[in-house]
């Protein structure tokens, strides 16, 4: 069966999949957002303030519009990932990932018995996908590592060989955090560059997709051009607040 999911028709042309973070639990917002030649909305539950049924809501929202719908679940733990791929989520990135056990605990999570331990409950996936077979259902979805810690980086090579996972994801705030680096780096920047390469290079081993967390549609170009192959514009209420900075300082500009 063909693809539904943008993000793999991207990196099946060899192109990088662009997205944008959603941490605004709210359906009208992401609908007017989704189909502006997003590969991918990712829904944020780990940061964002989005409860379950407002999840449901976007993702179904979000697919409607064009991309493909993700969810960064809240941490580890199977039943949440389980969660939002039978809520029609075509991929989840699992965060604070330091080794190949945990990363083989998430890829078990998205994957159908014998492969993994998935349990069978397609309740919006079957429609999402088009199929209720298990190994559609299962092909489909992406399984993604995010890396974001010391611990994680110093295990990425074993990490990134773990059979079944799609990608690796990586959080630069939380990294920078974790190496007792500032969030705007200064001085720490090489560190902190050669903390993302090793990440990159595990990737680039084991054939695996590697992502960088950007917050401008000019860092996702330059990542993009570095060989990232997933990358996102912005996050929505960060640019909103941006745009709404930008015009009340216009406004006031004029003002008397």
């Amino acid at each position: 069966m063909a693809s539904v999911n943008r993000i793999k028709e991207a990196w099946a042309s060899a192109r990088p999949a662009f997205g944008l973070w959603s941490a605004i639990p709210d359906s009208f917002a992401v609908e007017m957002v989704s189909g502006l030649d997003l590969d991918y909305v990712c829904v944020d539950q780990q940061h964002g303030v989005v409860d379950y049924a407002s999840m449901v809501s976007m993702l179904r929202t979000i697919k409607s519009a064009g991309a493909a719908p993700l969810v960064r679940v809240a941490q580890n733990e199977p039943w949440l990932l389980m969660r939002a791929l039978d809520a029609g989520a075509l991929g989840v990135i699992v965060p604070m990932v330091n080794s190949a056990a945990e990363a083989a605990r998430a890829v078990a999570a998205c994957r159908f018995p014998p492969a993994g331990t998935r349990s069978y409950g397609p309740i919006r996936a079957s429609s999402v996908i088009g199929s209720k077979d298990p190994d559609a259902l299962a092909n489909e979805v992406l399984c993604i590592a995010q890396i974001e810690t010391r611990e994680g980086v110093e295990n990425v090579e074993e990490i990134a060989a773990t059979p079944g996972l799609d990608g690796i994801y990586i959080g630069p705030a939380d990294l920078a955090l974790a190496l007792g680096l500032p969030l705007d780096l200064g001085d720490g920047e090489a560190e902190h560059a050669r903390a993302v390469e090793r990440v990159r290079e595990a990737c680039r081993k084991n054939d695996v997709a590697v992502g960088l967390h950007g917050t401008s549609g000019e860092a996702a170009k330059g990542y993009a051009e570095q060989g990232y192959s997933m990358v996102n514009v912005g996050v929505d209420y960060l640019l909103l607040a941006a745009a709404v900075r930008q015009e009340v300082q216009k406004a006031r500009k004029g003002g008397t």
